[in-house]
């Protein structure tokens, strides 16, 4: 999944709310719960544990992961990457963001990619649709407030 979003921020500001996943929930639906991993993993790379739902008619799905980031290039990419501690094999699940600055402020292009089966079809079209609501709230969150008059 690939979705892009031009906010009327800086690059940094941008990049700040997408580098953290714990601040997903407030602005993606499908992203139930994201709270940082201190139970520990390899490594000083931030992690954190995901909870995913999504709802496409009367079809629901929901998964769990942990997530590292993985790359962190402040203010361009970031990366998380699925990394479990269970010491079972799980399909991939990578995220990267890239900022870039606009005329009008900022754009961010995501991709998501999703090595699995878990409902690949459902799930892609659950995501797309969500991103599609999320733009608003993501756009509000990063709003530069306008000057205050002199």
């Amino acid at each position: 999944v690939v979705a892009e979003l031009e906010a009327p921020c800086t690059p940094e500001a941008l990049f700040a709310e997408v580098e953290d996943l714990g601040g997903y929930p407030e602005w993606l639906n499908i992203v139930s719960r994201a709270v940082a991993d201190t139970d520990g993993g390899v490594g000083d790379e931030p992690a954190w544990i995901v909870d995913l739902r999504g709802r496409l008619g009367p079809l629901a799905r929901s998964k769990r992961l942990r997530m590292v980031r993985t790359v962190s290039d402040r203010p361009t990419p970031v990366r998380f990457e699925r990394r479990e501690t269970h010491g079972r094999s799980s399909s991939p699940w990578v995220l990267d963001a890239h900022v870039e600055p606009t005329s009008e402020g900022s754009r961010l292009a995501m991709h998501l990619h999703y090595g699995g089966s878990f409902g690949a079809g459902l799930l892609e079209r659950m995501l797309t649709d969500e991103i599609e609501r999320s733009r608003g709230r993501l756009r509000a969150r990063v709003a530069v407030a306008p000057d205050p008059p002199h």
